[in-house]
């Protein structure tokens, strides 16, 4: 590793390159940050920031000196970073509730890093992250402002423990995000650059708190503010701030260039430990990958990739294919490792005929079926290709990997095209071709599933087990939706039932809160057209009637140059003309800050409608669909998910009624209608004997 950042009392300093245990969350246990300490030297990383934040007398309790017991265990954690050329730096946390201005409340901060200098601890940190910023009355009245407060206690214990080589500072505006009013006006960071003692090196995420991508410009300029090059603490694994979420891509979106700019890189990864082997062994990769700005002898550069000393892909692999060794060797006392043969199929698959079974001892009185019997249950050894499918499944905050992405964009086709099913050869051999395509995709990670649950590393497995549960789950409601809309299948009880059990949904109270949001979902990965304002739907009252009547009559003009009275009526029409009123708990209006903008109305018998404007109340298609559904949405609401919404209250109501179908009516002209109609994926289109010439049904089972 080269040296950078000029030197320090005449010490040339290592650029700084590891792991902060930052997250919180249950902390790592001391045998796997012993572990950590292994795999880091073995990588080439230098540095662990205890900073958990869930420890309590590194936070909360900042004030409360160890025990003897908590004593011997630190001793022994420094010792063993020691024993691997590991700098341990500890962090404490006081910025909850410390009066700055109080002299026992820094004499207190002495003493708790006093003892840990005991322990043999030579490095330091002090983190005034995520903390509110208002000052208390005392320090308003001894410090000018917040900054000052945390620069003055910061320089102070820095040379109170003899200015140690290592000492970071982490600020609260710790990202450009925080800053006001920017970066480079920010009277916090100046105040920070400017009386900071030099030798004390500053925290940085970058742009944001989890940051996409990190550039050399942004890095020089807050370089500038704080007249020193950061150390970037790197959220781009962490995962605390998700249960749902985990990332096992590589490190990406920081170029090289970056190097010779910082002081140093940290990553502060999943809150799981087995997991980050991909996030820290690929960090150890980028930073070998520029060493005194000349390349390395290992070619890492591919087609993709611009930085010409680094490829995220190439990075991925090399780290995938190391940690398959860990899955395929056993951390069960007595337990018995694989054959080397069976480690080879690990990487790659052989014909099953090949493989030797993955236990190679047969215990006495062990169970041998017999002839006719059910063979005792064996997998195949997880593959190298296994494992880049499961990181392409939780890759990265802002990035899907490239079978993850595959598989969205699969079931949005289908769901699109699905009416091409029953159209015209052509169309249905494409459609059948995708959704086999995307059934074989969900096969795959269901093999995945199967061979990953029995890996012989359980430990690994069991940090994994709950993500992998739920992609599996999510992946086959997904499989039996496809299957439904190609005929292949009975319509999924979890996907069609109003109540389903709560494993067929995701949620909880706060998936609720964000549903009633405004702007959820615009963030998603596999993006969709963003909710730009806040919509509110409400049930339909009389007094709704002359605005419903207005929105129909304005749809109905900007559909064709074609007047009104010349139109063919529609069975909606009825409804939204307010000659029948709509079915109890079957209408609705969409309100949005100008005032209505759209309605839903449902009648549970369409026979009234069909006698009202002279159609057949006899025609075969009402057995089938004996309910009607209209709807209108002005075009300055851009999002469909409001409409989607009142689409499904609608027919829930219609359900609940003992209807087995609805049906509804567009104009040819009104492609608007149509193709919300057909998007839904739902609604197919119907065959209606005397319809005028212009008019469209579309109908739907319940």
């Amino acid at each position: 590793m080269s040296k950078r950042a000029g030197a320090k009392g005449g010490v040339q300093r290592r650029f700084i390159s590891g792991v902060v245990e930052g997250f919180y969350g249950r902390p790592w246990t001391m045998e796997q940050r012993t572990e950590l300490f292994k795999r880091e030297q073995k990588w080439g990383l230098n540095t662990y920031l205890y900073a958990p934040k869930d420890d309590y007398k590194h936070r909360m309790y900042w004030r409360d000196l160890y025990s003897a017991e908590e004593a011997e265990q630190l001793i022994a954690l420094i010792s063993a970073a020691k024993t691997h050329d590991v700098e341990f730096v500890y962090a404490i946390s006081p910025g909850l509730d410390i009066t700055f201005s109080n002299p026992r409340e820094v004499a207190a901060l002495k003493r708790k890093l006093d003892q840990v200098k005991e322990f043999g601890c030579r490095s330091f940190s002090l983190l005034f992250d995520d903390i509110e910023t208002e000052m208390c009355a005392a320090d308003k009245q001894a410090f000018s402002s917040f900054a000052h407060a945390q620069v003055s206690i910061t320089n102070e214990v820095y040379q109170h423990l003899g200015e140690p080589h290592t000492f970071l500072f982490c600020p609260t505006d710790y990202c450009a995000a925080f800053c006001t009013p920017t970066v480079s006006q920010s009277s916090y960071l100046h105040t920070v650059g400017d009386k900071l003692l030099p030798g004390i090196d500053i925290l940085w995420t970058g742009p944001k708190v989890v940051s996409h991508k990190i550039s050399v410009e942004s890095i020089e300029e807050v370089s500038s503010v704080l007249k020193r090059p950061p150390v970037i603490w790197d959220n781009i694994h962490a995962n605390d701030y998700d249960p749902q979420r985990l990332f096992l891509g590589p490190y990406k979106d920081r170029p090289t260039d970056l190097i010779p700019k910082l002081r140093g890189v940290l990553t502060n990864p999943n809150c799981e430990f087995y997991p980050n082997f991909v996030a820290i062994h690929t960090l150890s990769t980028w930073c070998k990958a520029f060493v005194d700005g000349a390349q390395r002898d290992v070619e890492m550069t591919g087609d993709e990739d611009q930085d010409p000393y680094y490829s995220p892909q190439k990075a991925l692999t090399l780290a995938l294919t190391d940690w398959l060794q860990e899955f395929l060797s056993t951390d069960q006392p007595g337990g018995k490792p694989l054959k080397r043969s069976a480690l080879k199929q690990g990487r790659k698959r052989k014909d099953p005929s090949d493989e030797e079974p993955m236990h190679t001892d047969m215990a006495e009185g062990s169970y041998v079926p017999g002839p006719g019997e059910n063979p005792l249950y064996t997998a195949e050894p997880l593959t190298l290709d296994d494992l880049k499918l499961l990181s392409e499944l939780f890759y990265l905050p802002y990035e899907h990997g490239p079978t993850a992405r595959a598989m969205l964009q699969e079931v949005d086709w289908l769901k699109k095209h699905s009416c091409d099913v029953s159209a015209e050869t052509d169309k249905r051999a494409e459609w059948c071709s995708r959704a086999q395509h995307f059934d074989d995709m969900c096969e795959a990670v269901v093999q995945m599933f199967n061979r990953l649950s029995n890996a012989p590393n359980r430990s690994i497995l069991y940090d994994l087990y709950n993500y992998i549960c739920d992609i599996k789950s999510g992946v086959g409601l997904a499989r039996a939706y496809v299957k439904t809309l190609g005929g292949r299948g009975r319509p999924s009880a979890q996907l069609m039932n109003d109540d389903p059990e709560p494993w067929g949904f995701r949620g909880g109270l706060s998936g609720e809160f964000q549903r009633m949001l405004p702007c959820h979902g615009n963030r998603d990965l596999f993006r969709h057209p963003p909710m730009t304002a806040v919509y509110c739907i409400r049930p339909y009252c009389p007094e709704d009637k002359t605005e419903v009547q207005r929105i129909s009559r304005e749809m109905q003009r900007g559909e064709a140059n074609v007047p009104l009275v010349m139109q063919p009526p529609l069975l909606g029409d009825v409804l939204s003309g307010g000659d029948i009123p709509p079915s109890p708990q079957c209408a609705l209006v969409l309100e949005d800050e100008m005032g209505m903008c759209g309605y839903a109305l449902a009648l549970t018998d369409v026979k009234p409608a069909a006698a009202k404007i002279q159609r057949g109340v006899n025609d075969p298609v009402f057995k089938d669909y004996p309910s009607l559904l209209t709807l209108q949405v002005l075009p300055r609401v851009t999002d469909p998910s409001p409409a989607k919404r009142m689409i499904g209250h609608l027919l829930s109501s219609i359900k609940s009624s003992g209807s087995g179908g609805v049906l509804c009516e567009v104009r040819h002209s009104d492609r608007r209608s149509l193709n919300f109609y057909t998007k839904l994926g739902s609604f197919k289109p119907v065959k209606m004997d005397d319809l005028p010439q212009d008019v469209i049904v579309m109908g739907t089972n319940l």
